[in-house]
């Protein structure tokens, strides 16, 4: 029994090994194609690493390329950034335009847009008319205000020198139908002036009108009240004066005592006589020396002759 038991696990391993060893192929084969798969993937990814890294140079070229070209434009563009810095704080002046003649119907808006073509234009001031044209236009029935005179301001007093130097005296308008095109600029540029001078100027002005209006009111008010206090004097001596007649007393009547200004006519005659009498003056004396000197003639005639027979 021992022996069967033995044969049949002896049987049992060689077919268990038989069985092993068909699937252990198997695995070979699948390793083996395994391998070879392996292989071609390795060269298949070589392949592609490669192209990726040839790909990936020429990118980094253009890149370089690229970077380079944008270093030479931030150059450029920092050169240009820094001139145009340093010009507004070494050279940018502003420069103050001064217009002798502003046409009717013009206002500081045609003007800004008239003179912003040929630069940036800063603060704008026109005079007005004075006050009593004013008030003979209003009368008349015309209500608008017009300007007399004016300053421009220049962002730059290099274009306010070209302006003044280029525009003077040269039509406002390019064509006929535009605007102001029959008037003419007068324009002159303002050495060393600035929008503070004008300022200060206008104030001044402004306090130096005040002031003669203040006194011209004071002087008003003061002839009023020499005025009101005569009137109560006369009105005062009238009643004395009534008073007086019913009483029956004298009244003298009084007589204003004053001198008359002269003349401007009796002023010039009264020069001519003085001339008249100052040249008679000088006639005389002339007529004295001239018979002195006819009577010194004789004495000394009769000298010499007196000599001469002796």
């Amino acid at each position: 029994m021992e022996r069967r038991e033995e044969e049949e696990e002896e049987r049992k391993t060689t077919a268990q090994t038989e069985v092993e060893a068909p699937e252990r192929g198997g695995d070979d084969e699948e390793e083996e194609e395994a391998a070879e798969r392996g292989d071609d993937d390795d060269e298949d990814g070589d392949e592609e690493e490669e192209e990726k890294a040839a790909e990936r140079g020429g990118d980094e070229e253009e890149e370089e390329e690229d970077g380079d070209k944008d270093a030479a434009g931030m150059k450029k563009a920092k050169q240009k950034s820094v001139r145009v810095t340093s010009c507004p704080d070494r050279k940018c002046v502003p420069g103050i335009i001064y217009l002798g003649h502003i046409p009717p119907r013009l206002r500081p808006k045609h003007l800004r847009n008239m003179l912003s073509v040929y630069g940036e234009v800063g603060r704008v001031f026109l005079q007005p008319e004075d006050g009593q044209v004013r008030r003979r236009k209003k009368k008349s029935g015309l209500r608008r205000c017009d300007f007399t005179e004016g300053w421009v301001e220049f962002r730059d007093k290099r274009v306010a020198k070209k302006v003044a130097s280029s525009l003077h005296n040269t039509p406002m308008g390019s064509r006929k139908r535009q605007r102001f095109s029959s008037d003419l600029w007068c324009i002159k540029y303002l050495h060393r002036f600035q929008w503070t001078h004008l300022s200060e100027r206008l104030a001044y002005e402004q306090t130096v009108l005040q002031q003669r209006l203040r006194t011209e009111v004071s002087q008003a008010k003061r002839e009023t009240n020499f005025y009101l206090n005569n009137v109560d004097k006369s009105a005062h001596l009238d009643k004395l004066r009534r008073k007086r007649q019913r009483d029956g007393q004298q009244v003298d009547d009084r007589t204003w005592d004053f001198t008359q200004r002269q003349t401007e006519e009796e002023i010039q005659m009264k020069k001519k006589k003085r001339k008249d009498t100052v040249s008679q003056k000088h006639l005389d004396k002339a007529r004295l020396i001239q018979q002195k000197s006819q009577s010194n003639v004789s004495l000394l005639a009769k000298i010499f002759n007196s000599s001469q027979q002796e």
